[in-house]
């Protein structure tokens, strides 16, 4: 899996970094959110409703995660 960085600068006014700073962590937040409710979704059904989507149980984790930051 490959991770890309992405850098932004603001320059150098403190009021822009911290607005850039706190729209990551808000958008890094609505991602873990996306991630939790995913894989709460599909942890709830049932092994039979698993098989009919084609979804193993162990690769719950991996699905919410492409879901939440892949997308």
């Amino acid at each position: 899996m490959a991770h890309t960085a992405t850098l932004t600068h603001g320059g150098f006014n403190l009021s822009a970094r911290i607005e850039s700073f706190v729209e990551r962590v808000k958008e890094n937040r609505a991602r873990a959110a996306e991630y939790s409710r995913t894989y709460r979704e599909l942890q709830s059904l049932s092994n039979r409703e698993l098989d009919d989507i084609g979804v193993r149980r162990c690769d719950i984790a991996d699905i919410a995660r492409d879901h939440a930051y892949c997308a």
